[in-house]
Parts: C-alpha cells; sequence; structure tokens
C-alpha cells in the first residue's frame, strides 16, 4: 500500500470521468463498471469484482442497507478523522491491472483499487479522474452508429438491482 504525499510535483495530464454504471458482461458473468469522459467521447471499461459492483449499484440508486457496508464505513472513518476524500484518480494501467489513488485531506494519497475508489467517491461526490495516458491505452470511442447500445445500457442500468449483482 502506498501512503505518502507528493509535494512540488508536476501532474501528468488528467481527465474527469463520470460513472456510467455497472453491468454483467456475458458470457463470463463479470461486473464492469464504465466510465465516461466528461469533456470527451472516450470511455473507460474496468473490469470489477461483484461484491464493488454491488456497492457501486447501490450508490447509484439510492438504496441504503441497514448496516454500513465497507466504503460507508471508509467514508464516515475519513470524516471522523476529518480528512475528507478530496478526489480519486485513476494513475496507470499496468500488465492489465488499473491503479488509482485517493487523495485524501491535505493531499496525503494512498493506493487503492478502481473499483473501491469509485465506490467511495459517488458516496462523498468526489471528483473522479484519470491520466491521460490510461484512457489513451484502455479508452474506447464509441461511434455514432453505436450510441444506441449506451442508450440500452443505461436503460438497463434502471432496471437492475444490485441484488443482481450478488454471486
Amino acid at each position: 500500500m502506498r501512503v505518502g504525499t507528493r509535494p512540488g510535483t508536476t501532474e501528468a495530464a488528467v481527465q474527469e470521468l463520470s460513472v456510467v454504471g455497472v453491468r454483467v458482461e456475458l458470457p463470463g458473468n463479470q461486473p464492469i463498471v464504465l466510465l465516461k469522459e466528461a469533456a470527451g467521447d472516450r470511455y473507460l471499461p474496468i473490469w470489477i469484482g461483484a461484491v464493488e459492483a454491488t456497492a457501486i449499484a447501490f450508490e447509484q440508486q439510492g438504496v441504503k442497507p441497514a448496516r454500513p457496508l465497507t466504503h460507508d464505513l471508509l467514508r464516515d472513518v475519513l470524516t471522523a478523522l476529518g480528512s475528507p476524500l478530496q478526489l480519486v484518480e485513476i494513475t496507470e494501467l499496468k500488465d492489465n491491472v488499473f491503479y488509482a489513488e485517493l487523495v485524501i485531506g491535505d493531499g496525503v494519497r494512498v493506493s487503492a483499487r478502481p473499483s473501491d475508489a469509485i465506490a467511495l467517491a459517488l458516496r462523498v461526490g468526489a471528483t473522479i479522474r484519470c491520466a491521460e495516458q490510461v484512457l489513451e491505452d484502455a479508452g474506447i470511442v464509441i461511434p455514432d452508429e453505436q450510441e444506441d447500445e449506451v442508450e440500452k445500457f443505461r436503460e438497463f442500468l434502471d432496471q437492475v438491482s444490485p441484488e443482481d449483482f450478488a454471486g
């Protein structure tokens, strides 16, 4: 786990992303979270675990469990410590594995899986950013004729329940 600050470093080019949603990719029943570049037309699909897919779907659909999930607990701990999550940055793609960092408090960076970071960011309304190099390597552009597929995906998200991701 990497914890630390990077004072005096210059940030590489980053792009803000929004969460389109989660879905299960067939035939392997593997959940993915789909992110979209806020000021562009690239999408970033990241394969994630079922637990994280459920956590993201719960938050997007406004489902509040009776007891806090792990991401709710982390949000509450950061709040109690007075070190709120400032932003999430997807920093790297290495050997087909995505890496992310939580930026908390006064710029402390903590290494995190992107799925956990996204679930936490949704809970606190934090910005999600991505290194330009990651978008160049893994981002996809959906041509206009395929935009209806994205619309179908959004319709799917409106109808799916978080329990659909429970394995």
